[in-house]
């Protein structure tokens, strides 16, 4: 016998140096972004407005839920990579049979990639001062 959902779900997603807070609640498909609409908080992104909803065009859970993300940190593209991964994980606490679906289609991978780091010496990370012969 599963044990029932206790809501609210809360679930974290990060993307580069952003951190999504994902807090999801039966309703009837509200999705706010730091208390504005998708199309209002990302504006003129449509790939960032796509990328953060990949999970919830699979699953089919927006008209049953509200989603509530509070996110901070970083740019557009990494705050739609943290929702993303926020969103998915929040619904595999909901549904579990989800999660193959999501790690197939890799939805579920934290992504590692960070800025480099400048070093000295040089002006930017991999970039070197121009070289002269003489």
């Amino acid at each position: 016998m599963s044990t029932p959902i206790q809501f609210p779900i809360w679930a974290t997603g990060r993307r580069k140096e952003s951190v999504a807070r994902v807090r999801v609640i039966p309703g009837t498909g509200q999705f706010l972004v730091n208390d504005k609409s998708l199309g209002d908080y990302f504006g003129g992104h449509q790939r960032a407005k796509t990328e953060a909803m990949l999970p919830l065009q699979i699953s089919k859970a927006l008209a049953s839920y509200d989603f509530h993300i509070t996110v901070s940190g970083g740019g557009v593209t990494g705050q739609a990579g943290a929702i993303r991964l926020g969103i998915a994980r929040a619904l595999v606490i909901i549904d579990p049979t989800q999660k193959p679906i999501f790690r197939k289609e890799g939805y579920m991978t934290r992504d590692p990639r960070m800025v480099e780091r400048k070093k000295p010496g040089q002006p930017k990370a991999r970039r070197r001062f121009q070289h002269s012969k003489r």
